[in-house]
């Protein structure tokens, strides 16, 4: 009977780091994410079930959670100075964070104001690399990422991983950049050719990519801006 109280044997959809994969963080109850952090129980107990006593003991709330000490956490029964401390952490980079001003985000107005984000991170490297611009509604940087990384002369990206990103981070459009070490301002090709599959994947995705911006030290290139789009 006591085996069957480890995480280990529930299915995959009750498993707190499965069910953080498949479904979301924002589907774990506060027990579970602290079940995450302990990551085992003892005996008598599941990992869950523990974080759930730990919670019930503070009235089920976090920044009460937060208060407690290492000392304090030890004295349940599976919780060990490891795990307490792992608790601990977890709760000061909570406060941290509520304490820290929300970022602005980045909005995308112009060609120039993708050149002002990617010119410091790409502008001088003496290789390519290729950068997408993850938007949400507001034309806003959400995220960046860069997708590949070449040579003096070129890069290969892959076009459906450039989606998946996308989808993850539930971007509705996505701005396209890369450098030239070269310092040329021109489109290759290859440039044009790369860009058209993945507006095309865009448009059957409804992610549209709004631009490609070719970066160099002193200048850019927008293909929007070129009407080489």
């Amino acid at each position: 009977m006591q085996e069957n109280l480890s995480i280990k044997n529930w299915s995959e959809d009750d498993q707190p780091r499965e069910k953080l994969m498949l479904k979301g963080k924002h589907v774990l109850s506060d027990a579970e994410l602290v079940a995450i952090l302990i990551g085992s129980g003892s005996r008598s107990e599941s990992a869950v079930q523990l974080s759930q006593r730990i919670l019930s003991s503070v009235d089920n709330n976090l920044n009460a959670l937060g208060k407690l000490s290492i000392k304090q956490l030890t004295e349940f029964k599976g919780i060990g100075e490891a795990k307490a401390i792992s608790i601990v952490a977890a709760t000061e980079l909570g406060r941290r964070r509520r304490a820290e001003e929300t970022v602005e985000l980045k909005k995308i107005n112009s060609s120039k104001a993708v050149f002002d984000i990617m010119q410091p991170i790409i502008g001088e490297l003496i290789h390519e690399e290729f950068w997408v611009l993850f938007l949400n509604n507001s034309n806003k940087v959400i995220y960046k990422s860069q997708i590949s990384k070449g040579g003096i002369t070129g890069t290969v990206v892959d076009v459906r991983m450039v989606f998946k990103m996308a989808l993850e981070q539930n971007a509705v459009a996505i701005i396209l950049s890369h450098n030239h070490p070269s310092g040329k301002l021109e489109a290759s090709d290859a440039d044009k050719t790369l860009t058209k599959q993945l507006k095309l994947a865009g448009q059957q995705l409804t992610i549209p990519v709004l631009d490609h911006i070719i970066i160099t030290e002193n200048g850019y290139l927008s293909f929007r801006d070129e009407d080489i789009f």
